[in-house]
């Protein structure tokens, strides 16, 4: 499990506190993923007393999708089978991790999460972004991968390792730098 973070103090607390109530880490390794942190959220004592396994700190160019590939990278030279990513933000239910994990033991590669199905919230989305993924995003995104998805910019998702590492993906390549990894 990977979480993407940057400056996200009480946030990233709330949501490593929860990943415990739930017990995520006897289903999986939690790996934070630091864009450059600078409020002191992922002081080195704390992670380690919440469970996390490994700090990644992205030192180089780039955005979130320079994460996200860090993180990927990371975890295909570990042997993982699997990763799913959810922002440190705190915004999205931690207690789905193991739909997460047992959707891709079942042979799903990609499983997305969506503040827009029943059940789902979209806790503090500008109005505009609402829109944006609602009339456009998502039904662009949908029409040319042939599949009805309801959150394309939700960055809580689930990815094999078969589909990150299958050459006609390639999510490794430097021109993912800013947010394009999402889409």
């Amino acid at each position: 499990q990977d979480g993407a973070i940057i400056n996200e103090g009480d946030r990233i607390r709330r949501e490593l506190a929860d990943l415990i109530k739930h017990k995520i880490a006897d289903a999986a390794d939690i790996l934070i993923l630091d864009g450059g942190s600078t409020d002191g959220s992922t002081d080195h004592d704390f992670l380690r007393a919440q469970g996390v396994r490994t700090l990644l700190v992205k030192t180089g160019k780039g955005k979130l999708s320079a994460q996200l590939r860090m993180g990927y990278a990371y975890a295909m030279r570990q042997g993982y089978h699997g990763i799913v990513t959810i922002d440190g933000n705190d915004k999205d239910n931690v207690d789905a991790i193991p739909a997460f994990i047992q959707a891709m033991r079942e042979g799903w590669d990609m499983v997305q999460g969506s503040r827009f199905v029943p059940g789902g919230k979209a806790i503090n989305t500008p109005f505009s972004r609402f829109i944006a993924i609602k009339l456009i995003h998502a039904p662009l995104i949908s029409f040319g991968a042939r599949f009805p998805y309801t959150d394309t910019t939700n960055g809580y998702r689930g990815y094999s390792r078969r589909l990150l590492l299958d050459p006609r993906v390639q999510p490794f390549r430097d021109v993912f730098e800013t947010y394009e990894l999402l889409a």
